[in-house]
């Protein structure tokens, strides 16, 4: 595994005033301090000592335990330079954090140079259509429906304002298709649940729609299905962004698949996981920022699993930062095979996306050996289908496995507005699995 990653000339600059503002200004990381091998050791191996910031230490803090001094929460508000915002995790899981627009921004802007077809129609102008829950971001409005005037933000038009996807009737996604040909946007950004969604309805409707410069995915795991109904109706670039409220853009998918650190504004330490469980090139990644003068995320684990790029190189030749060859999909997504081997969300994936005519699919490991895999497909041969995918399901989690195949209409969403492809009903501590 390659452990020196090429970086930009004041990388170690912004991490060591990053990490020394924050362990000696900075209210929250007080009890950081006795971590701290001290100022005559390398940055890296300062960083290494450092615990991992999680959303409950968040939780315990004011927002204002976050702020440098010289800055006040109140006094940002005020002025609009800033404002409190509540992240979209699970109801247990969400955090209220400093937003500010203009360091977000600038972090977008900086992410999209790793994407050359981002990097084409990047402006502060660009016309962007943002298919999402509104729980997530947006114009909440379930029981009117929204007029276009009403769902657009400047240079962004909200396609959808139901927190509900299995409401959305044949007249709200028309309206889609018909704004997505009005707006006529560079970038379409999509949760690709909500994307795929739309495109079946599209594709078995036979209608038309607006290609769009670029499709991005973000806020959920684009699994493989999802890709196969969205190419179904657009042929064009389709790129994975990777970040949290948090921390900003961190990674952004380049042109060959790759994912490339968005090293301007953000620092990237990477925890592999022992070698039973998929490691070294399979582990979590910590985040710190740079450049927000307003927050101070230091080591902040967003709670996904990724990989490594192996070679250490991109045919893109892009080689500021760490590379990922691939987002492997939240902990919280993780199962466990009969034997007691993670199971990343990646993987379930790649095996079930042998099965064909699926379109959602959700895995709930319910006990160390039974999986109930939930199924929604249009095929008529359900019992050949459930043979299929239970065979599947067993190469991966062993033939002790036992496998209930349970077909519904659909699959609703989690409370957050996101969906959730695989859960195990026990809790998997990741921090057990790492080396």
């Amino acid at each position: 595994m390659p452990q020196r990653w090429k970086y930009p000339s004041d990388y170690y600059r912004h991490s060591q005033d990053v990490l020394e503002t924050a362990l000696g200004k900075v209210a929250a990381y007080k009890s950081w301090r006795a971590y701290d091998p001290g100022r005559e050791y390398p940055v890296d191996r300062r960083y290494a000592a450092m615990p991992a910031l999680t959303k409950s230490d968040i939780r315990q803090h004011l927002p204002q335990d976050f702020v440098p001094p010289g800055r006040d929460v109140s006094s940002g508000i005020a002025s609009g330079e800033i404002q409190l915002v509540t992240s979209s995790g699970t109801i247990d899981d969400r955090v209220t954090n400093i937003w500010n627009q203009k360091w977000w921004d600038a972090s977008e802007r900086a992410s999209w140079n790793s994407n050359s077809h981002a990097s084409k129609i990047a402006s502060d102008n660009k016309r962007e259509a943002i298919l999402v829950n509104p729980l997530n971001v947006g114009f909440i409005s379930d029981d009117l429906d929204l007029p276009m005037e009403q769902r657009r933000l400047s240079r962004f038009l909200y396609l959808n304002e139901k927190t509900d996807p299995l409401s959305w009737s044949s007249e709200h996604m028309d309206r889609m298709v018909k704004e997505l040909e009005v707006f006529q946007p560079a970038v379409l950004e999509a949760n690709p649940s909500l994307l795929a969604k739309l495109c079946r309805y599209i594709a078995a409707g036979k209608k038309t729609v607006f290609p769009p410069g670029l499709i991005v995915l973000t806020y959920e795991y684009p699994a493989k299905f999802h890709y196969r109904q969205i190419r179904q109706v657009f042929d064009v670039p389709i790129a994975s962004s990777y970040g949290t409220t948090e921390t900003g853009y961190v990674f952004m998918q380049c042109e060959e698949g790759n994912f490339h650190q968005n090293s301007e504004f953000c620092r990237a330490d990477f925890q592999p996981l022992r070698a039973e469980h998929g490691g070294p090139f399979l582990g979590r990644i910590l985040a710190t920022t740079f450049n927000n003068p307003w927050y101070y995320m230091v080591r902040f684990n967003v709670g996904d699993l990724v990989r490594i790029n192996q070679e250490g190189r991109c045919p893109c030749g892009r080689d500021s930062g760490m590379i990922l060859s691939a987002i492997e999909g939240r902990a919280a997504n993780a199962t466990l095979t009969c034997a007691g081997r993670l199971v990343s969300l990646r993987e379930l994936d790649d095996t079930l996306s042998f099965l064909e005519g699926i379109d959602e699919y959700q895995l709930i490991q319910v006990a160390a050996d039974a999986y109930n895999l939930h199924l929604v497909s249009q095929r008529a041969d359900t019992e050949r289908l459930s043979k299929e995918a239970s065979d599947l399901l067993k190469s991966l989690y062993g033939t002790a496995a036992k496998v209930s195949v349970i077909y519904q209409e659909a699959i609703s969403p989690e409370s957050s507005g996101k969906y959730n492809i695989a859960k195990a009903a026990f809790p998997v501590e990741i921090e057990k699995y790492l080396s």
